[in-house]
């Protein structure tokens, strides 16, 4: 099966990441709410939490790591 194509803002990212991280529910609960994939959500959980932690150690670390591409160079 192929991507579908969806594009999704930081905002948006950020905000279903907190779905996740500031309630007591799943990720598969939020996914399914979201109509999105388990595993796109976890991962947007997973880089929100440690943009939080660099935060707060007093790091400036880029909220923008959402948009950033990763290349094998």
């Amino acid at each position: 099966m192929g991507a579908t194509g969806r594009r999704f803002t930081l905002e948006y990212r950020i905000e279903a990441a907190h779905g996740v991280i500031d309630s007591d529910r799943s990720v598969a609960e939020v996914a399914r709410d979201l109509s999105m994939v388990e595993t796109t959500l976890a991962k947007w959980a997973r880089e929100e939490r440690r943009r939080m932690a660099g935060t707060r150690r007093g790091r400036a670390d880029d909220p923008g790591h959402f948009c950033k591409s990763r290349s094998l160079v």
